[in-house]
């Protein structure tokens, strides 16, 4: 079809999805009129401005930036639906009533614009059934756009057609929700509750059943079904609180009245606990009660056999935990299905019935097995899909255990598992993945979006990615190139562990730089999340212990020589940027000629969190920023500028998006900022590739560097005397927050006093070293390494 263009998108209902639907869409530069009733009194639009100020207090931020909430425009629909015809988009997001549904789309459908979209959010009503209620001439323009919460953060959008949706008009939708929105897209058969939550309600169900038949506590299946098997730290309880109790009771009832003849019907309802629970109002998380609840610091779960809350713990059996820790799949789910231990019998007995329920209804619900296990990871944050979880653990012994299971009455239905499940050993190959409605394998779509991830997501025996041709490697780095992109557009990637820079990282860096400067045109920094956590503070700390802070100064040294060779390299560097990029890692950014950011990227200079300051040219850099702007302001003056670097390093502000990362100085206005992760190193390979090609030079190292001095020392210092009489900081934090300082303004020199990138680099470096003498930063720098939480002290 022509181009796809949606300039404004209209979202109907202001409840927790569509509010929230209508903030991504804004992070992503999209103009939203958020439509829902006009208000019985006061401001007519003034429960879409309700709304709106709620989205503003949620965590985590529904918003990328603050400043995005003024993309979104508040309507209702007494006065505002001819305001309709300004959008190329609209998504339905009301409460889950056809009735309700259907009465709003007879009112909007008059107003639409021509050739707009139309798309409900339902979570599981028929969509076909729903299309009916739109004019005919508007069904090739309607679908299902099953957004997850928070639709910030959770990838999966499920898209689902009906028999009337334009297939050109599906596949343009998809490639804008993937590369504009940022979602990883499922198409899913227009059956009750789709794909993500026909599985992964069955699953929650699931474990309901077996907690009760063996006896267990909430507190005690929560710590057997997260992150030990691969799920999210929620779990099964705590993840249903946050949902909502009353929302997973409408789920399940939507399954019950509209799957009759499912074999597993009679599970599909909601166990008199959590009725008793709805009907008190606790509802979970938004009530602050439900299957949990918090009373200050204690956390309570509820006690079915007295009907209260007791203080929340649980442990697991030794033997079983042992089991989880086995690496090799089969192992594991053998000795679990063996060993009479009720927490073992249950974890065998979620995962199997699971396993029967996909293989049963694969064929109905979705396209291919592959669709399956990403709607499960995305949608519900599970390490594995469960057909992955099947094929490692032993396609045709697992198969072969759930058969008796079934014979011998111990699952939760009878039917036998389909013979499709015998006659393959796994689902997934690499030439595609099972279909059980079509009888053979399915390959990957073949969208032209999709060529824009060089490394999606993949299943269990999927063809392996390509792994590029090496150039050069080390112990900490790795030079290679995609041929099939761009042969002379190196990639660097940090291999150590989390990405953490030590010598081997940087001493490979420095090397990837000259190689590069010699035979190649570019050069791009990028590996998966996170980009880099920052300094390998093991060896710090080492080094600390062992009191040699002549080799930390020459190491410090060496990474900012680092820094500036990425910065001064005559090939232009980019960074494609991705998860966490703190201390270290930021500094590497902030040095690139160009950074391609992810939306969901975590910048920061945190330093200060381990008694230390930025000192591989982090506080430079800002120095240069202050300078740059003070130059283009009226009188020259540097402080202002440097005053808002000052509190985001001393308060080790984290920049929670790509968006934020700009805004607080450790991007440029002119870096990119993409909302779908694997496509990152794509773009900034044609980043690179077109730098190269506009001729693009690198700057001098600055000689004239206009600084705060020492009067703007002493008015940073002031604000900490502030701070620590309030008592917000501590004696040592004052030290830090002062040479953080030291470091910004250029040193006890005059105010606006012209100095060099190098001079400032040595006062960075001087402070830093002496602050790594002192006994609290290396106390600070112990309990990181030991606990991974900061110490305040």
């Amino acid at each position: 079809m022509s181009n796809f263009i949606i300039r404004k998108v209209a979202v109907l209902g202001a409840g927790v999805m569509g509010a929230q639907i209508a903030a991504h869409c804004a992070n992503a530069d999209v103009s939203v009129i958020l439509f829902d009733l006009p208000a019985r009194e006061g401001e007519p639009n003034g429960i879409v401005n309700k709304a709106l100020a709620s989205l503003k207090k949620l965590d985590p931020a529904p918003f990328a930036a603050r400043d995005r909430v003024s993309y979104v425009e508040a309507a209702n629909y007494g006065s505002d639906l001819a305001r309709l015809g300004e959008c190329d988009l609209v998504i339905e997001a009301i409460a889950e009533k056809m009735e309700w549904k259907l009465d709003l789309y007879a009112k909007v459908a008059p107003h639409l614009k021509p050739g707009a979209v139309f798309a409900s959010n339902t979570s599981g009503l028929p969509i076909h059934a729903l299309a009916e209620g739109m004019p005919v001439a508007l069904r090739s323009r309607f679908c299902g756009i099953h957004f997850f919460n928070p639709p910030r953060y959770m990838t999966l959008v499920e898209l689902i057609p009906t028999a009337d949706t334009d297939p050109a008009m599906l596949d343009a939708l998809e490639a804008w929700l993937t590369t504009r929105l940022g979602k990883s897209i499922v198409r899913a058969k227009d059956t009750p509750n789709f794909v993500a939550n026909r599985v992964g309600v069955f699953s929650i169900l699931a474990v309901m059943h077996h907690t009760a038949r063996l006896g267990l506590s909430f507190d005690e299946v929560d710590l057997l079904t997260g992150p030990l098997i691969g799920r999210p730290k929620s779990a099964t309880f705590r993840t249903a609180d946050v949902v909502g109790l009353d929302t997973l009771a409408h789920v399940v009832d939507t399954m019950q009245a509209t799957l009759p003849d499912d074999p597993w019907h009679a599970h599909f309802q909601s166990p008199d606990w959590l009725r008793g629970l709805i009907a008190k109002g606790a509802l979970g998380q938004k009530t602050r009660a439900g299957i949990y609840r918090k009373e200050g610091k204690r956390i309570l779960v509820l006690n079915l056999a007295h009907q209260d809350y007791r203080e929340s713990g649980g442990e697991i059996f030794p033997d079983v935990e042992d089991m989880l820790k086995l690496k090799d799949p089969v192992e594991k789910f053998a000795q679990l299905a063996a060993h009479p231990h009720p927490q073992a019998q249950f974890l065998w007995s979620i995962f199997r019935d699971v396993f029967h329920y996909c293989a049963v209804h694969l064929g109905a619900i979705a396209d291919n097995a592959r669709d399956v296990d990403l709607a499960m990871r995305w949608g519900f944050g599970w390490a594995q899909g469960p057909f992955e979880t099947w094929q490692a653990a032993g396609w045709s012994e697992i198969a072969a255990m759930v058969q008796e299971d079934i014979e011998h009455g111990h699952a939760m239905a009878t039917v036998p598992l389909p013979g499709w499940v015998f006659e393959r050993d796994g689902v997934h190959e690499p030439a595609g993945s099972f279909s059980a409605a079509e009888g053979g394998l399915k390959p990957r779509s073949t969208l032209p979006v999709y060529g824009r991830q060089l490394y999606p997501d993949r299943v269990l025996g999927e063809a392996r990615a390509e792994r590029g041709e090496t150039l050069w490697e080390n112990a900490g780095v790795r030079l290679w190139r995609r041929p099939d992109q761009d042969a002379r557009i190196g990639i660097v990637s940090i291999t150590s562990k989390m990405h953490a820079i030590g010598d081997e990282v940087m001493e490979g860096m420095l090397e990837a730089i000259a190689r590069a400067e010699g035979d190649l045109d570019g050069l791009v920094l990028w590996n998966e999340a996170p980009f880099a956590v920052g300094a390998n503070l093991q060896q710090v700390g080492e080094a600390c212990r062992a009191g040699q802070f002549d080799m930390l100064e020459r190491m410090v040294d060496k990474f900012q020589r680092t820094s500036m060779a990425i910065k001064h390299a005559q090939v232009p560097v980019v960074a494609a940027v991705q998860g966490m990029a703190l201390g270290g890692g930021c500094e590497f950014a902030m040095h690139a000629a160009h950074r391609v950011f992810a939306l969901e990227s975590y910048v920061g200079l945190v330093e200060v969190g381990v008694g230390l300051i930025p000192a591989g040219g982090g506080s430079k850099e800002f120095a240069l920023q202050a300078h740059a702007m003070a130059q283009r302001a009226a009188g020259g003056d540097v402080f202002p500028y440097i005053q808002n670097a000052f509190q985001t390093i001393a308060m080790a502000t984290l920049a929670k998006s790509g968006i934020e990362a700009v805004q607080l100085g450790f991007g440029k206005a002119s870096d990119d900022v993409l909302f779908h992760a694997h496509e990152i190193l794509y773009a900034a390979i044609r980043r690179a590739r077109a730098m190269a090609e506009s001729a693009w030079r690198p700057s001098l190292p600055s000689q004239a560097v206009t600084v705060a001095g020492r009067n703007a020392i002493a008015t940073c210092e002031l604000m900490l005397v502030n701070m620590a009489e309030g008592g917000f900081i501590s004696a040592h934090d004052y030290k830090v927050g002062k040479a953080a300082a030291t470091a910004l303004c250029g040193g006890e020199v005059d105010t606006n006093a012209r100095v060099s990138e190098q001079w400032i680099l040595d006062v960075e470096r001087a402070q830093f070293v002496e602050l790594l003498k002192t006994e609290k930063t290396q106390q600070r720098i112990a309990h990181m390494l030991e606990t991974g939480k900061p110490l305040r002290n």
